[in-house]
């Protein structure tokens, strides 16, 4: 059974069906600023208790109406029995001998979810990797996360959680807050397009966390159309492909998803998204041993980085319990880059982290 590797049967199966069952509430977060002051002036409450609220909510982080020091205890009553407030939890923390922490989430209706901090003490920057999705659609044959079923989409306001709780880890640990953002945890982003840009404006607003947007980044492992519509929404964010392969037959093979959306499509798209928005691209490349590590490999790449020129991430492959996949030889790996190098091409090799808590690069499955 293809699941067997992984401690994840009982868990997101546990509650699978209850957010389908949920009646819909009246979500706090879901709420825009004008219906919220509209309700405080109904009451006859102040308009500046509103506005308190709202601080509390997406600048200050609460994740209760308890957490809200400032307001009455009868005012909060009242909103507790006007709206609800679902928020994440940290179900599980795992520290990893690098520094990585793994972080499990469990979301209201008991779905669980991974993000990660990701250290980088030297050069202080703290990194948040965050899941858009319970589980995963595409099916990547070397991803953990492809082994699961996707259960829904992320809400804004659960993005948004991810992240404020990952940097309370930050300042507690490092005494050091965020410095970037990555949506490369569970699921893929772009198949949850209004969850992640609801999730970001509130990360970015003025409002909000005030996060400059040019430190987030969305990678994606190729909706053709959904670039196109970033780029026509003429976002701020920065986005990344997991390319992993630069023909057709082998992307196909370990990426179902290239049926749909091939790499002509996919080159036609991010040359839209660079000209509408001008933003950074970057490509992800996981070398696997004999099968997308050889010279002709690398030269396949390279012709097709020139049509998109941007910065390739060599990522070492992590290993996947159940997955036939090895990581690329070192002489292999060096062999690769120096192909690329060869060829005028911008290329970053990029150290795993967090390997020993299965926090790595592809290794999230909620085990």
């Amino acid at each position: 059974m293809r699941l067997s590797a992984f401690a994840v049967k009982n868990l997101n199966q546990r509650k699978s069906n209850i957010f389908a069952s949920m009646p819909k509430t009246n979500d706090i977060r879901r709420q825009k600023k004008a219906d919220i002051l509209e309700w405080f002036l109904e009451k006859g409450h102040p308009k500046f208790r509103a506005n308190q609220v709202w601080e509390w909510l997406w600048k200050k982080g609460a994740l209760s109406f308890d957490e809200m020091t400032n307001l009455s205890l009868s005012l909060r009553e009242d909103l507790k029995s006007e709206f609800s407030f679902p928020s994440i939890q940290i179900e599980t923390e795992q520290h990893s001998i690098d520094g990585t922490v793994k972080l499990r989430f469990e979301l209201h209706d008991g779905h669980l979810i991974e993000g990660v901090l990701i250290p980088v003490v030297e050069e202080k920057r703290m990194t948040a990797c965050v899941s858009s999705q319970v589980g995963c659609s595409l099916s990547c044959s070397f991803c953990a996360t492809g082994f699961l079923k996707r259960e829904r989409n992320l809400y804004g306001h659960e993005i948004y959680d991810q992240v404020q709780l990952i940097n309370e880890i930050s300042l507690k640990k490092f005494d050091m807050p965020l410095s970037n953002i990555v949506f490369m945890g569970m699921g893929e982003p772009l198949l949850n397009y209004s969850g992640i840009t609801n999730g970001i404006d509130r990360l970015t607003a003025e409002d909000g966390k005030n996060i400059s947007a040019r430190r987030i980044t969305v990678s994606t492992a190729g909706i053709a159309k959904m670039i196109k519509k970033a780029a026509d929404d003429e976002v701020r964010w920065n986005l990344a492909l997991s390319l992993h392969a630069a023909n057709d037959e082998k992307r196909s093979r370990i990426m179902p998803i290239n049926d749909q959306n091939d790499l002509n499509s996919l080159a036609d798209a991010l040359q839209y998204f660079r000209h509408k928005t001008g933003n950074k691209t970057t490509f992800e490349y996981i070398l696997l041993n004999q099968f997308n590590d050889h010279p002709e490999d690398a030269r396949e790449l390279a012709a097709f980085v020139k049509r998109n020129p941007a910065l390739i991430n060599i990522i070492e492959y992590n290993q996947v319990e159940g997955v036939e996949f090895t990581s690329a030889k070192k002489d292999r790996l060096n062999a690769f880059v120096r192909e690329l190098v060869r060829n005028d091409v911008k290329v970053t090799v990029r150290k795993s982290r967090g390997e020993d808590i299965d926090a790595a690069c592809g290794q999230l499955a909620n085990k």
